[in-house]
């Protein structure tokens, strides 16, 4: 039994690429056909109405991108400064910073790590799935900011 390719009728040679063009040409004759044709465009983020669950997914990837820099870079610089950390404190320390400045410095650390830590949980309930509906998903996400900014606050006080 010799194996024989089919051919499908429907083909056509209309939609192949012609020999002989370059890059450019194929990409501008790509764009001429996509605007000639009306086509609706991708969804992007210029043509969403931002909501409050949309903002926050957004906060959550950029906190937990920003921790995890911020994590390494701490690790890297334990390892690669001269001195150990009490030493980097002692000089902070000697710099006799303002208080609201420290605690604004504080607060800008805990603020993250709070709302990344709440939005997490958030997110461990969804996957349980509860609080999918969309009333909820509002409810729980002014429940998440207001712990963030509660705890943010607590934190820096320390």
């Amino acid at each position: 039994h010799c194996f024989r390719a089919r051919v499908n009728p429907q083909l056509s040679i209309r939609n192949a690429v012609p020999l002989g063009t370059t890059a450019k040409e194929e990409m501008e004759r790509f764009w001429n056909k996509n605007t000639n044709s009306n086509r609706p465009v991708s969804p992007h983020l210029t043509i969403y109405s931002w909501s409050l669950p949309m903002a926050m997914s957004i906060c959550h990837r950029g906190t937990g991108v920003a921790l995890s820099g911020g994590i390494s870079l701490f690790g890297l610089s334990a390892l690669l400064l001269p001195w150990n950390f009490e030493n980097y404190l002692a000089f902070v320390k000697s710099l006799c910073l303002a208080p609201g400045l420290i605690y604004t410095a504080k607060f800008a650390f805990a603020f993250p790590l709070m709302y990344h830590t709440w939005n997490g949980i958030r997110h461990l309930m969804w996957d349980l799935g509860k609080g999918l509906k969309i009333p909820q998903l509002y409810q729980s996400g002014v429940v998440v900011l207001v712990l963030t900014v509660l705890s943010s606050v607590g934190l820096a006080a320390m």
